[in-house]
């Protein structure tokens, strides 16, 4: 028997290798079904909370007229549909549109459709102003492009239930394909990108970072304000979170119910963050990025504890209701089987290629592959660095004293009369989530070029929403260090005064 030879035991090798990669790569359906409805109310949440400033941040009346969008971050602006009308009819219509590909990529309805349209008008909105983003966007940005190569709709949607009851009965499937490990890879490396630069820092490894994030006014929230005044909690939790940061590599190795108890220890930290800081969607996007590594085991379990909820004759329902919607949109056309396998292929190549890029891209980041100065520069201003390596040591709050055609004094951003006193909360001068990523931008060097369009969007909001004009405004972020002894002296950091046209 050749079973015995040298080439039977290489094939049993192969065949086990494969087997064990197979079951670190494999996706439960209704991981992906989850990622998939969380994908979708987390797009909607996040129109929705940007559209409070729609006119400030996407229309040319804003803070990032076009003229300065192309300025300042050249290309982009050439791929934003957002960016092809300055108004305010562009930027509602695009919001409308992406909110029900969301709605329609959360309900599983023409999910392929709804994917594509939900990426290309992420894309395009991230792309309309840049000074907006963290790395919840970022990770969004990303999960959403590999699901376009995941079936996201195969279980637990309406395209499924409209369907034959065959492909239902796969719910307990997995899904193993380049995409599913492309998926997974993406959301360790965000975890072990941002440990390796971690590390090379002083204050996560002494244990004080958690201190000095937590000391910043404007990122405490809720639960936050509490610890911030317990340094002896803030200590451990600093260094627990860098441990699972440094062990994040098993959640590929790990498996089954291991593997599943490692994600719930990433998740309880994200809802640790959610409820005492103001990160805005990273901690959701991130919790929502841990589904997939959910083994069929956790979903048997959910689905028996869920089962009593629903009501018996709730698919029957849904499926009724879904084939009345098949006829609303066109599937498109339809390839022939000839066709459909050699696509297949392309696909996988063109997935296994772009997994390849992402990998040497954040290894570049971390100093671990050598890459021309050029690249190497763009990989670290893109790398997954969140309070790495050092956190901010700095906080404080934005005051624009200017002065009114009357001759008055006043402050331009927050109302009222110019006070140089540290204020009650000072998330109250950062109003959104948005607003506070934009601001912090704005001191630092890359926000230079901005300044001058800050000062005059500050010029138009007074004249729009007083009787008054101002003649000039001036731009001051007021920092105050964190100190963990004694009181913190705050210094200003002028940013400019700007002339107010027909002031």
């Amino acid at each position: 028997m050749t079973g015995g030879g040298p080439e039977g035991r290489l094939a049993r090798i192969r065949a086990t290798g494969a087997s064990a990669l197979a079951r670190r790569v494999a996706v439960d359906r209704r991981a992906l079904a989850a990622l998939r409805i969380s994908l979708g109310l987390l797009l909607l949440a996040d129109l929705l909370l940007r559209s409070r400033a729609l006119v400030a941040h996407y229309t040319d009346s804003g803070v990032m007229p076009r003229t300065a969008l192309r300025e300042v971050y050249g290309p982009l602006a050439d791929i934003s549909l957002h960016a092809l009308s300055g108004g305010v009819v562009l930027q509602v219509a695009l919001f409308a549109l992406a909110g029900l590909a969301a709605l329609a990529l959360a309900a599983g309805y023409r999910t392929r459709l709804a994917a594509v349209v939900s990426w290309l008008l992420l894309v395009s909105l991230h792309a309309r102003n840049p000074m907006l983003l963290n790395a919840g966007d970022s990770l969004l940005r990303r999960l959403l492009f590999w699901g376009l190569f995941l079936p996201l709709g195969s279980v637990r949607s309406l395209d499924a239930l409209a369907r034959d009851e065959e492909r239902e009965s796969s719910v307990g499937s997995t899904v193993v394909s380049v995409a599913t490990a492309a998926l997974l890879v993406q959301v360790v490396l965000v975890y072990a990108v941002n440990a390796a630069i971690k590390v090379r820092g002083e204050a996560w490894v002494s244990g004080t970072a958690a201190r000095y994030v937590f000391g910043i006014d404007h990122l405490t929230v809720l639960l936050g304000d509490v610890l911030a005044g317990h340094p002896a909690v803030l200590t451990p939790l600093a260094h627990l979170w860098l441990a699972l940061l440094v062990a994040s590599p098993l959640l590929l190795l790990l498996t089954g119910w291991p593997r599943a108890l490692l994600a719930g220890a990433f998740a309880a930290g994200h809802l640790g963050m959610a409820l005492t800081l103001r990160l805005g969607p990273f901690p959701f996007v991130s919790m929502a990025a841990l589904l997939p590594f959910l083994p069929p085991r956790v979903w048997d379990v959910a689905e028996r504890r869920l089962a009593g909820l629903v009501a018996p004759d709730a698919r029957t329902r849904a499926r009724r209701v879904a084939r009345r919607l098949a006829p609303w949109l066109p599937r498109g056309p339809t390839l022939p089987n000839e066709v459909r396998a050699p696509g297949r292929r392309v696909v996988t190549v063109v997935v296994a290629v772009l997994l390849v890029t992402v990998l040497v891209w954040n290894a570049v980041s971390v100093d671990l592959a050598p890459a021309p100065p050029e690249v190497e520069a763009a990989s670290e201003e893109y790398r997954w660095d969140m309070f790495a390596p050092e956190p901010r040591r700095v906080g404080g709050w934005y005051v624009a004293p200017a002065t009114t055609v009357a001759g008055d004094r006043v402050d331009a951003w927050n109302g009222g009369s110019v006070s140089w006193a540290p204020p009650a909360d000072a998330t109250t001068t950062f109003p959104t989530h948005r607003w506070l990523v934009y601001l912090l931008d704005l001191q630092r060097p890359g926000g230079v070029p901005l300044r001058d369009e800050f000062g005059a969007y500050l010029c138009d909001r007074w004249a729009t929403r007083h009787d008054s004009r101002l003649q000039n405004v001036s731009v001051v972020y007021v920092e105050r260090p964190v100190r963990f002894e004694g009181p913190s002296e705050t210094r200003r950091a002028d940013l400019g005064t700007y002339g107010c046209s027909g002031g």
